[in-house]
């Protein structure tokens, strides 16, 4: 069933404009998780292979960053229009290694090729600043400069935009690349390569190296004293240590980690509305992402409309194998994923948590969760301070604004909060009191290429999208002179 679809994917390793095979000659399995079957086996990079790729980059350097800025962006406005020309398959082919909903696919692919549009106006708006020193009568001339070569690690959950959200930022400023994106998806990424390279990008600008040895070669890449910037998207234990590694070095990070978001439906809110943005923020990919809405915080007064409504549209929804006509909730993208699900869906059901709907798992292959709501969820069950990435939604009631406050902040992380709300007054007033580095005020979507995404305190470091996106890969240097 995935002949035609994968027939002209690559799976060995781009370095330097070409395919090569790992120098150990090994490889991995990519499965399918709809149906546990395996789709490909990719090329697994070793140490030595990332090095090489380090090389190719190296080369590559010069030549890209000398390009004038127009010149990097007419290129990634042509890769803008290939991605579309090409979004159908590219779409089936996430759905096919990561299990989302071919609506979602076609969803992440128009995403993921914006990171490209938008860069390509980007690149030319790498403006300094001249002034003059008020004391010593010097001019400052201020500008920004490539920042080298930068490693890029991707997850899994959105194989194609959380790569062009990257790249694109690091190709405008004149950056060349080594990606390593995830073991389970790396199928996107390299499938991506044919267009860029028609899209003229030369080779060695953007090189992607998939591994199973994640830790070894990108840690090696992270001691190699030619690399200048680490951009990571993951979870918070993994970006920790990545920062640890980092430091030796030196290396500028930008750091995309975990979120715990809260979701907070004022009694004034409408709620139809706040069930529409719900069902967005919950269950985007399933609910894997760190985006995603993971504690339902609602007004006593409406607690019950809420859950009712809620409970009916998460009922709604169909699961299957993301190709199906009509389905809207795919697998889980791996075992391990769903079997953390089950244990916080059990581990807070055992702690009192009432079950309105879903809970139970499916027979049959595929990592099949069904879409599940909780109500009467107690402090102590672990799905609230755990990120769930899966499609469950937990909800506890409040009384007064300042109680959803404290109880929304209550987290080491602050990457989103959402909250709903009439009251625009009220709905500033709480979201500047909300650590979070991104609100969404009566909305349930909050990424856009042109907004800078990132959080605050354990949620990471940096942001990625909008002018902040391009500065991550920017240094800049001021020169002092007279004349």
């Amino acid at each position: 069933m995935y002949e035609n679809l994968i027939a002209n994917v690559p799976t060995d390793l781009w370095i330097g404009g070409k395919w090569r095979k790992a120098s150990d000659g090994q490889r991995f399995d990519v499965m399918d998780p709809a149906t546990e079957r395996k789709v490909a086996s990719v090329a697994s990079a070793t140490v030595g292979d990332a090095i090489a790729a380090l090389d190719a980059a190296e080369a590559a350097f010069p030549g890209w960053a000398a390009k004038k800025p127009r010149e990097r962006g007419e290129i990634l406005r042509k890769a803008f229009e290939l991605i579309m020309r090409d979004a159908e398959r590219l779409a089936k082919l996430i759905t096919v290694e990561n299990g989302k909903a071919l609506p979602d696919s076609r969803a992440e692919v128009a995403y993921a090729a914006e990171f490209f549009r938008w860069n390509a106006e980007e690149a030319v708006r790498n403006l300094g600043s001249l002034s003059t020193a008020p004391a010593s009568g010097a001019r400052i001339l201020v500008q920004h400069k490539p920042a080298g070569i930068a490693v890029l690690v991707t997850p899994w959950n959105f194989p194609a935009a959380m790569a062009t959200r990257k790249i694109g930022p690091a190709l405008a400023a004149g950056c060349p690349v080594v990606l390593k994106p995830a073991s389970d998806t790396p199928l996107t990424m390299l499938a991506l390569m044919p267009i860029l390279e028609e899209a003229g990008v030369p080779a060695g600008v953007v090189n992607v190296i998939p591994s199973r040895s994640s830790g070894k070669v990108v840690g090696a890449m992270l001691h190699d004293p030619r690399v200048r910037v680490v951009s990571f998207t993951g979870s918070t234990e993994v970006g920790r240590v990545l920062l640890r590694e980092s430091a030796d070095n030196i290396i500028k990070p930008a750091m995309e980690l975990g979120g715990n978001a809260p979701f907070l439906v004022f009694e004034d809110a409408d709620i139809d509305a706040a069930i529409e943005g719900a069902m967005i923020a919950k269950m985007r990919n399933m609910g894997e992402a760190c985006t995603a809405a993971n504690r339902f915080y609602v007004h006593e007064n409406v607690h019950d409309e809420f859950a009712k409504k809620l409970t009916g549209k998460m009922q709604s929804l169909k699961m299957g194998n993301g190709l199906d006509e009509g389905v809207n909730l795919g697998p889980l993208v791996n075992k391990e994923g769903r079997d953390k699900v089950i244990e916080l869906v059990e581990d807070a059901v055992s702690k009192g948590a009432k079950l309105l709907t879903g809970g139970k798992t499916p027979d049959g292959p595929g990592f099949f969760y069904p879409a599940t709501v909780l109500t009467n969820v107690p402090d102590s069950a672990k799905m609230l301070n755990e990120e769930i990435f899966g499609p469950v939604a937990s909800i506890q009631t409040f009384k007064t604004e300042d109680e959803a406050i404290k109880r929304a902040n209550d987290t080491e992380y602050g990457l989103v909060a959402y909250l709903y709300t009439k009251d625009i007054g009220r709905g500033m007033r709480v979201s500047e009191k909300l650590d979070f580095g991104m609100i969404g005020l009566n909305r349930g979507l909050v990424s856009d290429p042109a907004a800078p995404f990132g959080g605050m305190k354990q949620s990471g470091i940096g942001r990625e999208g909008a002018h902040e996106g391009l500065m991550e890969f920017l240094e800049t240097q001021y020169v002092s002179v007279s004349w």
